[in-house]
């Protein structure tokens, strides 16, 4: 194709170059980018998760606390808290329940939470709550996540031991 005298491209193969350039760029971009600094680490949920892999339920609940006296707009100090009250021997459970709540006040979303609470209510033989909770986490994982399958398993079970122990 000529304009003006000159010999030009054809459109098609214009494009295939404007295109490469395109898809090109983030390449040249991700270049010149500093490094992102990684995200700051917890030293308080660290610890407590430490302890609470080794089911020492209440040094998990003393480095909560402290977490929860220096932030307690913290989601996940609320749920751990809460989680390593309701797995200790004998837990007051309407402690255990204000700290979910909290917990799910702060970031509704918050996954961990929504299994936890619901285990907590079939703790207490709530089961419509433990479902409300589980109904919760099918809308927030896109895929079946771990937290998901959790709950679904313990109700399930909880609903076996029911149906076991009713008179027949």
């Amino acid at each position: 194709m000529t304009i003006f005298g000159k010999e030009t491209m054809k459109a098609p193969t214009l494009s295939l170059i404007a295109a490469a350039f395109i898809l090109a760029a983030p390449v040249f971009a991700a270049d010149t980018d500093t490094p992102k600094p990684e995200p700051k680490k917890d030293a308080i949920l660290e610890d407590a998760r430490g302890a609470i892999a080794q089911k020492d339920w209440t040094r998990a609940q003393s480095l909560l606390k402290q977490g929860l006296n220096r932030n307690a707009g913290n989601a996940d100090y609320h749920n751990l808290y809460a989680y390593s009250l309701r797995k200790s021997g004998n837990p007051d459970m309407n402690l255990v329940f204000k700290h979910y709540n909290e917990a799910l006040r702060l970031d509704a979303s918050h996954r961990g939470a929504h299994e936890y609470i619901g285990e907590a209510y079939l703790m207490v033989g709530n089961l419509p709550k433990a479902k409300e909770h589980l109904a919760a986490l099918d809308r927030l994982c896109l895929l079946p996540c771990a937290e998901y399958r959790d709950l679904k398993k313990a109700v399930a079970d909880f609903e076996t031991r029911r149906s076991a122990a009713a008179p027949q």
